[in-house]
């Protein structure tokens, strides 16, 4: 399981104090209000700062994060992803899972076949094949082990075509 979760992405700077549109990855926008301490990473780079004032416009979240005060600062973490700490995350729900851990489970077919790698939200990379594309419905999505590290899925007739 991933250690910290993926919650948004850093896109342009926005006004003159350094805030910076952020394109959500998840399912609650609500959520940016609670958020403190979050994470810039991209690549192997990870920086640690703390959220100072959050709003909202057209979907996306503006946010002000702490020692960052004019454009220029912000552009140079534009791209970057927003992480938290997973002891910082929403608790799941039943039946539910956050996306860093289901990235890389091996799939496998109802019938025992490797099916291919989860690369995606149920976007599965296939060797010499084309992606398949499952919706997350139980009559496709059947067990999920992300301790076992696999995904068994059912491949629905038209589905594969």
């Amino acid at each position: 399981m991933v250690e910290y979760l993926r919650v948004g992405v850093l896109q342009k700077p926005h006004g003159i104090h350094g805030e910076v549109k952020v394109y959500p990855t998840t399912s609650d926008l609500d959520r940016y209000d609670e958020l403190k301490e979050v994470y810039l990473e991209k690549g192997d780079k990870r920086i640690a700062t703390e959220v100072e004032q959050v709003k909202y416009f057209k979907g996306l979240a503006i946010v002000k994060l702490k020692g960052i005060d004019t454009p220029e600062d912000m552009i140079k973490f534009q791209g970057y992803d927003l992480m938290i700490h997973r002891s910082d995350a929403t608790p799941l729900g039943e039946d539910e899972n956050y996306i860093g851990d289901l990235i890389g489970l091996v799939a496998y077919d109802e019938f025992g076949n490797k099916v291919g790698v989860l690369k995606d939200v149920y976007v599965f990379a296939r060797e010499g094949k084309q992606d398949l594309l499952l919706p997350a419905i139980k009559d496709c999505i059947l067990k999920v082990d992300v301790e076992a590290g696999t995904i068994l899925i059912r491949i629905m007739k038209g589905l594969d075509d």
